[in-house]
């Protein structure tokens, strides 16, 4: 397969695909997927280099998963448009040159917009070498291809959780009678003290920030112990074991729900079903 190729997909040509800045309509001029009315609060994405295939599936997807996105077809234009959109992340497609997009990652890096915003690479090269050249230049990860498309959303996602900024009042989480301080790293359930590891502490946040979600194991292992460290997928149900025992302890209703072959959801136990 081509560097440039997608994961196997095609769908389209994106003809002249990038502007000095996005539209105010999904798919407005020239494939440029920007926001719709009322849409300013979603995190921008600046897609550069990827080929006009890819980034058709790219634009798209990311639309569906609530991001704008902006558009670059080379060096020239992904300096520009990272300097006066201030983008909260950028995918870069190293397609043509491993050496050339390792070198523009670096440049990126060094933007004053960019020095704290999340870059993720996207290659067909994967040698250990390519991947500590493209990380030592900067970027936050290196994702080689054929990708899955809900894996490259969930990694964008834990990386724009740890880069983007938390409203000042925003010092505690709650569900149902969990109650997680976030300034004093404390939690509580109906009122009493819950005592937890540190990494039973950062899955319970993980939980109480998306509610209601359904999240595959693959998902836990990039939020809580990031996505440069090799760990089995089992090891994420050790750990939520753990965290219901001490959760729970001997009468409490278990709140974190297992969805068969998927992964876990913080939910309300439904009558009569077993969490």
């Amino acid at each position: 397969m081509h560097p440039g190729d997608p994961a196997g997909n095609s769908t389209g040509q994106v003809a002249d695909p990038v502007r000095e800045t996005w539209m105010d309509s999904p798919g407005d001029a020239n494939g440029m997927a920007g926001p719709a009315t009322g849409t300013a609060g979603k995190p921008l994405v600046l897609l550069v280099d990827a080929g006009p295939d890819l980034t058709a599936l790219l634009a798209d997807t990311l639309e569906r998963e609530g991001f704008r996105s902006a558009i670059a077809r080379d060096d020239r234009e992904a300096l520009a448009l990272a300097a006066s959109l201030g983008p909260h992340l950028v995918l870069l497609d190293l397609r043509r040159s491993l050496a050339d997009g390792i070198d523009l990652c670096r440049r990126l890096r060094r933007r004053p917009a960019m020095r704290d915003r999340p870059i993720i690479l996207l290659s067909s090269w994967d040698r250990e070498a390519d991947r500590i050249a493209g990380l030592d230049a900067g970027a936050d990860d290196y994702l080689t291809k054929p990708f899955s498309l809900p894996e490259l959303v969930a990694r964008m996602r834990a990386l724009l959780r740890r880069s983007l900024p938390r409203p000042p009042d925003d010092e505690a989480l709650q569900f149902a009678d969990i109650h997680m301080d976030l300034v004093a790293h404390r939690v509580r359930r109906n009122g009493r003290p819950v005592h937890l590891g540190p990494t039973e502490y950062r899955l319970l946040r993980h939980f109480l920030e998306q509610p209601g979600r359904v999240l595959s194991r693959g998902q836990l292992l990039h939020a809580v112990w990031g996505a440069d460290v090799h760990v089995e997928p089992r090891t994420v149900d050790v750990h939520v074991r753990r965290l219901r025992v001490v959760l729970n302890g001997d009468h409490a209703p278990d709140l974190i729900q297992t969805i068969r072959s998927v992964g876990y959801v913080l939910a309300i136990p439904r009558k009569g079903r077993p969490g």
